[in-house]
């Protein structure tokens, strides 16, 4: 398979958080065909949280990667604090076709450096107004997890970029090969980016137990018939407090994030087995295969049929060789994907 060399750019002050979620994405597996390297203008770097850290790679590295990523830093200035060596670095990336990607703050690198003009981008919550003040060229998406824009992505804030890297492994190399990665990393299955960044109840409240199990047994039971009243039960609680829980955890509805983990699942049998689209249909509880045409049309503007042969493809050929892997529509409003 075809090598994809991935840039991470460490800029001064970086956020360590932001840093390591790219890294420990893409650094080299069996299951996946990335090459990672660290990258900065000088080698030694400062972080936010008071150590610094080495960086093998220079800004040479960016001109021959293909895919750029620029994790968040502080203080988010960049144009009185980055050198122009790094923005014009950013922007020849952009120029050369290369994949530019930013984690939270990181967006006001690339809106610095020109990347971003005339595109729909995210960034941290507290720093969003800041930056739609600063970069009126872009077009700020508020209440998203990231933007995907083809070759320029942007993620919201710190742990966002976790469900923005796995995007990019799922568009690359597959819903399995993603959900592999996110085992080893104990993180939730990937999130579509319609999700709200920010969730009004991220933890539970004292007193509440999480539906994190409910959501985990619903997930070995796609296939079964899972309704409103089926997963309440399962949790114990009346239809109307649990559709209130369930959004306050998870920023969605039950029935959105049932459907999306409903495609999840069959764009890991349609990767990964030769069962019939109406086999995959039935099995991922989505019953016919005119149904699931129908989803796959709506999220990925694509066929069950066509999305298996374009993955038939990229198993033999790697990232870098298969630009035309669909991608999901990611902006607000569009189905939610299954977290835990």
């Amino acid at each position: 398979m075809t090598v994809h060399h991935v840039a991470v750019l460490a800029l001064d002050g970086v956020t360590p958080l932001d840093l390591a979620i790219p890294t420990q994405i893409f650094t080299a597996r069996p299951e996946t065909t990335y090459e990672m390297t660290l990258c900065a203008l000088d080698a030694k770097v400062r972080t936010t949280a008071g150590f610094a850290l080495v960086a093998d790679g220079g800004l040479e590295q960016l001109r021959t990667a293909d895919t750029v990523v620029v994790p968040g830093f502080e203080p988010i200035d960049p144009i009185t604090t980055l050198p122009d060596a790094v923005l014009d670095a950013l922007a020849e990336a952009r120029d050369r076709g290369r994949r530019v990607v930013s984690i939270c703050t990181g967006a006001f690198a690339l809106a610095a450096a020109g990347v971003l003009d005339g595109l729909h981008a995210t960034t941290h919550w507290r720093h969003i107004d800041d930056f739609e003040r600063a970069f009126p060229a872009v077009t700020v998406d508020r209440d998203v997890l990231y933007v995907d824009e083809g070759d320029v992505l942007t993620s919201a804030g710190v742990c966002c970029g976790i469900d923005l890297c796995l995007h990019i492994v799922r568009r690359d190399l597959g819903a399995e090969v993603a959900n592999q990665i996110a085992r080893g990393l104990v993180a939730a299955p990937h999130r579509d980016g319609g999700q709200a960044q920010y969730v009004p109840a991220p933890v539970a409240v004292a007193g509440e137990a999480s539906l994190s199990g409910t959501r985990c047994w619903a997930l070995h039971r796609l296939g079964e018939p899972l309704t409103l009243r089926v997963l309440a039960r399962h949790a114990g609680l009346s239809q109307r407090t649990f559709m209130r829980r369930f959004t306050e955890e998870t920023g969605t509805t039950p029935l959105q994030w049932l459907l999306a983990a409903r495609l999840g699942r069959a764009r890991e049998l349609l990767e990964s087995t030769d069962r019939s689209v109406d086999q995959v249909a039935r099995d991922c509880g989505l019953g016919t295969a005119a149904n699931l045409r129908l989803h796959f049309r709506r999220a990925l503007d694509t066929t069950p049929t066509a999305y298996r042969r374009a993955f038939t493809r990229l198993a033999s050929r790697g990232p870098a060789a298969s630009p035309a892997v669909p991608r999901e529509h990611t902006r607000a409003g569009d189905t939610a994907a299954a977290a835990p």
